[in-house]
């Protein structure tokens, strides 16, 4: 069994096959956490907490001086009696009160897991999961709050939420709802979190953890690239291949909160949830609110170790239907070679070259639909620009299929824009605040998802393009974060739940489209990577990493990325050099062996390209195909950071483990240079390796322990490939 439960000592422990989490019930009212990390076969008390009279802190019992909510080790802390720290949870009740006391009211130990209503989470059979349900109650105003925990043992897993029900004669409105709090009874941490911007995604922040709070947020209404809702608390000697590593990763795509705060006693307290700022909820009697899910990972095997029970956990656990496990095509976006200036001869020529080179996939993007000619117009009429293409959707997928590839198509059906029919009728349809202007971002405004019929309207409209065209994939869009969140299809007292009632109108569109369109492969895009989470996965198996396509950059984007999700979501495409982005001019072999770390395409003008750059795109697209299959569905392993200095390797090992694929790059070229050592990772240290290009037989001790000798270049951004099978 996963869960254990000890009625003598009202323990519970939970563990997997690496690690064990450990709870107690004190002086049979308070949820107090013991113990989280490397499993124990048995907790037999050795992590007692010691009581201690401390000042300032207050007691519950005046007899007992060395009891405090302050200084106990908590669950899921509460606020306004004795515990200064951060809660995880608030309630507002009719006569303004705020205080509010949780104490233990039962459990129950349940076969699988319950599925999450309205909301994306991960899912597995009684065989892959078992669940604990803990029952708190607030006696006084009814209000009871369940903590699930769902132990999924064999992937070394654990995932919480919270469900509050209302029980009471009376409303009560939720001020905050975290998914998750843990209290570490030490400090010794450093925290690392990922920040970014536009074109800038997931930057790798590593920073010691000290007094006071580090809090990472998004109050954009969506998750953003300004900080991912991820957070990992690392010991001081941990890095890639070793030391203790705890991550938590929020299964959700709106404003969320994750932070870790040391107390006065050097102890740390993790949490992650919804957002408080505009995140009310307003309860009524025998009404219910699901928290979304929190990932949480430890692993004593490093950040490989971590991102390794990350990317098995989402690929088995998260990802639906066909193609979560299938390989991903080779495409080529339009965009970077037309932009919004195309007609139906350029993209039938740009398709016959891409044929030519074996890409599987041709993608039209941005421009296709209303009249739009540019980023102010047309969002919200999904329906064919006949000026552009005169002989209609149905007609142009048809010569693309006869070309022997796939059709794809971008939308953007969150936003709607000014200068369109729907909104001149139906300008109600838009998040805006009553007496206020517009804010507006690229151009346009964001349709107002927390009302059903929008929802459905965008259902609809979507849905009517899908069924009447041979569509193969998906780039679904999402330009702007929303701003004058308020709707007037709901009262006063309901405009905190704008928010959050978005991302649920959102994954209800995404739930029907998705299971009404099984057969396309639907890829998320937000600005490029602006919208890389978890809860996304659970729709679009795979996700555009980033509109910045300069290789550099791409390194380190695809590296941090790589943290907790598996290549086979990252999109990732050549593009034209001088990069669009960033004026830089690297080699189109680099270019290539970035996007190939990844689901590899182009996004380019192949017509533009001289017949010898052309003979490489096609070397390449060959290369992918072989070692595709490794790259998407194997075990990444990464060796040197780009972040920390002038080089980045990783290295692919296949799921029958016969597949290895190595890749170097070294960015800038040094005079008097050191000879460079791939050092592979993954591999059986007594088998034998074959480097497939060059013939030479290598011991997997070797290629691991020794390394290969890099060959000296003197040249900007030089990348290299190695490919072995075993022998």
């Amino acid at each position: 069994m996963a869960i254990i439960y000890d009625e003598a000592q009202s323990i519970f422990h939970l563990q997997t096959q690496a690690s064990s989490y450990v709870m107690q019930v004190v002086r049979g009212k308070y949820l107090s956490h013991l113990y989280w990390g490397r499993r124990v076969e048995q907790y037999r008390g050795s992590r007692a907490i010691i009581w201690k009279d401390r000042g300032f802190a207050p007691n519950p019992d005046d007899t007992d001086r060395t009891f405090s909510l302050d200084t106990l080790p908590q669950e899921y802390p509460q606020t306004g009696n004795g515990d200064f720290r951060t809660c995880a949870y608030g309630v507002r009740q009719e006569n303004g009160s705020r205080i509010s006391s949780l104490l233990y009211d039962g459990y129950e130990i349940l076969p699988g897991k319950r599925k999450l209503q309205g909301l994306p989470a991960s899912f597995g059979t009684p065989e892959d999961v078992e669940t604990l349900v803990i029952r708190l109650r607030d006696e006084l105003i009814d209000l009871v709050v369940e903590l699930e925990y769902n132990v999924f043992d064999q992937r070394g897993i654990i995932t919480r939420s919270v469900r509050f029900l209302n029980e009471a004669q009376r409303p009560v409105t939720l001020t905050k709802m975290l998914s998750m709090s843990v209290d570490f009874r030490e400090q010794d941490f450093d925290v690392l979190t990922l920040y970014g911007a536009h074109n800038n995604e997931r930057n790798m922040d590593r920073r010691p953890l000290t007094s006071g709070i580090v809090q990472i947020e998004s109050l954009r209404g969506t998750s953003s690239p300004q900080q991912s809702p991820f957070l990992a608390l690392m010991r001081k000697n941990a890095d890639e291949d070793q030391g203790e590593v705890y991550g938590v990763q929020f299964v959700y795509s709106g404003n969320f909160l994750a932070s870790a705060q040391v107390d006065a006693f050097q102890n740390v307290r993790l949490q992650m949830g919804l957002h408080p700022w505009n995140g009310e909820w307003y309860l009524h009697p025998g009404e219910t609110f699901q928290t979304p899910e929190v990932v949480m990972a430890y692993t004593h095997e490093g950040l490989n170790g971590l991102s390794h029970l990350f990317h098995t956990f989402y690929r088995r656990h998260l990802m639906r239907g066909k193609h979560a496990d299938a390989l991903r095509p080779i495409l080529i976006n339009n965009w970077e070679a037309t932009f919004f200036q195309f007609t139906e001869e350029k993209l039938l020529n740009l398709a016959r070259k891409a044929s030519e080179t074996g890409i599987e996939l041709f993608v039209l993007d941005d421009g296709w639909f209303g009249h739009r000619d540019g980023d102010n117009s047309s969002l919200g009429d999904w329906f064919v620009d006949e000026r552009k293409l005169p002989h209609g959707l149905p007609w142009l997928a048809d010569q693309i299929h006869g070309m022997g590839m796939q059709f794809g198509l971008w939308f953007e059906p969150e936003m709607i824009s000014q200068d369109s029919q729907l909104y001149r009728e139906h300008p109600d349809y838009v998040l805006h605040a009553q007496g206020r202007p517009y804010t507006i971002g690229r151009g346009q405004l964001v349709l107002d998802l927390s009302r059903k019929d929008v929802c459905d309207h965008v259902i609809d409209s979507v849905r009517a393009v899908l069924a009447s065209t041979h569509i193969d994939y998906v780039k679904w869009d999402m330009n702007r974060h929303l701003t004058e969140m308020e709707s007037g299809a709901y009262g006063p007292c309901q405009q905190g739940e704008i928010s959050h009632r978005y991302v649920l109108g959102l994954y209800y569109i995404l739930e029907t489209l998705t299971s009404q369109f099984p057969d396309i492969l639907f890829e998320g895009c937000s600005s490029g990577g602006g919208r890389f989470d978890a809860g996304m996965l659970y729709y679009m198996p795979q996700s555009w990493c980033s509109d910045n396509t300069d290789a550099v950059c791409r390194m380190k984007i695809q590296y941090a990325t790589s943290l907790t999700f598996p290549p086979v979501t990252m999109g990732a495409h050549v593009s034209v050099v001088p990069n669009q982005q960033t004026g830089r001019v690297t080699p189109l072999e680099t270019r290539g062996y970035v996007a190939m770390s990844a689901n590899f395409g182009y996004e380019l003008d192949l017509n533009a390209l001289s017949q010898q750059e052309l003979d490489v795109v096609k070397a390449q697209i060959a290369l992918y195909k072989e070692i595709r299959d490794t790259i998407q569905n194997g075990t990444l392993y990464r060796i040197k950071n780009p972040f920390n200095g002038n080089l980045a390797q990783w290295n692919f090992v296949s799921q029958d483990r016969k597949q290895v694929v190595a890749f170097h790059f070294e960015i800038l070229s040094q005079p008097a240079a050191p000879v460079q050592l791939l050092k592979l990772k993954g591999l059986e240290a007594d088998a034998l390796y074959r480097d497939v290009d060059r013939g030479t037989v290598y011991g997997g001790d070797e290629l691991m322990y020794s390394g290969i000798s890099i060959p000296l270049k003197k040249q900007d951004f030089r990348s290299e490939c190695y490919r072995f099978e075993k022998v």
